[in-house]
């Protein structure tokens, strides 16, 4: 396992990180739109964290909170849109590749006069004016333990809680080849500091409304599989949200359906995010999330449409048809993947 004990690199962009954050006064903290539980985990250990440390926070993410995280303490400090007069001297950036990822509000973000990027995917940029990404990390939130194992911030059962509920999430409960000896070092203590594997396990895998259950039938319905059986695709239309009352947010953990069908090599999920109802024809904005079971890099497949993530899930963002999507994703993954 490579840390900043044996990386001089994530050793000296630490050093630097906190260097700055103890001479900040007002920081932001920011997080992919459509957030998982790692996103809204780092939000809030770090968040809860910053305040130990005195410092006037912000923490923003431009979708809602997908309702399994409600269960998490300061979720209600979590904002949708960021206020133009607030004056930031700081931003930092949680699980995101590319700094567009936040957002509609990135032009707001980008005019602050420090970045700070922290990271786990492979596919990360590199931008702003630091930036902490460890590949090997399993989940940001295990960046963020270790962050503030070297602050010396006391981690109470609050930011306890954030940090196992991100490592859960991220890990697929344990399952993802991801895991690893730290994960569990990791878990056991923040269990030891108070936080209840059943309780949040219950909240994030047990609790969904009415709407979400038939949101899942729906989309379970539209599951394709491609000529060879390698390939699955399901789709989710915006009509789908407004007949069962549902947002987004709901559809997390969707694909992991499609992906765990035998045989099945990469699963997509093509979600609308706005459509031509009067011309179907017309191009539409959709985003498209990838997973693989490890034999194709489904990185690669979406950074050739300028997306990014981990060679085994992946997405990105696309003007276009629905038909001509599903053909290049097929064209793609069949032809130029081999598979």
């Amino acid at each position: 396992m490579i840390t900043e004990k044996t990386d001089p690199k994530l050793k000296i962009a630490m050093n630097q990180i906190i260097h700055h954050l103890k001479n900040s006064n007002r920081i932001l903290l920011a997080s992919h739109a459509n957030p998982d539980g790692d996103a809204i985990g780092s939000l809030i250990a770090m968040g809860l964290s910053l305040d130990v440390l005195n410092k006037k926070t912000t923490l923003y993410n431009e979708s809602p909170v997908p309702a399994v995280y409600n269960f998490l303490p300061a979720v209600e400090r979590i904002v949708q849109h960021i206020d133009r007069k607030n004056v930031y001297d700081t931003a930092i950036i949680f699980d995101c590749s590319d700094l567009q990822r936040i957002g509609k509000d990135v032009s707001i973000v980008s005019r602050i006069p420090v970045i700070i990027n922290i990271d786990h995917h492979a596919t990360n940029t590199h931008f702003g004016d630091f930036q902490l990404i460890d590949t090997f990390a399993c989940a940001t939130t295990e960046i963020i333990y270790r962050l503030l194992k070297k602050m010396a911030v006391r981690i109470n059962k609050a930011i306890a809680t954030s940090i196992y509920t991100g490592i859960l999430t991220d890990t697929g409960s344990f399952r993802f080849s991801n895991t690893n000896r730290s994960v569990f070092a990791i878990c056991e203590e923040m269990s030891g500091l108070g936080v209840d594997p059943h309780s949040v396990a219950r909240h994030i895998y047990e609790t969904y409304s009415l709407g979400r259950i038939k949101l899942l039938g729906m989309v379970l319905s539209s599951i394709e599989i491609s000529c060879n059986n390698k390939l699955s695709i399901m789709i989710l239309t915006k009509k789908m949200l407004d007949e069962t009352n549902t947002q987004p947010e709901d559809i997390n953990g969707f694909v992991n359906y499609a992906k765990g069908i035998e045989g099945i090599k990469i699963a997509v999920l093509i979600k609308e995010l706005a459509s031509n109802n009067e011309e179907p024809e017309k191009p539409g904005r959709f985003n498209v999330s990838l997973r693989s079971d490890e034999t194709v890099d489904v990185a690669a497949i979406a950074a050739s449409f300028g997306g990014g993530g981990h060679s085994v899930a992946a997405g990105f963002s696309i003007e276009s048809t629905l038909s001509d999507i599903k053909s290049k994703i097929i064209n793609l993954a069949e032809n130029c993947l081999g598979i």
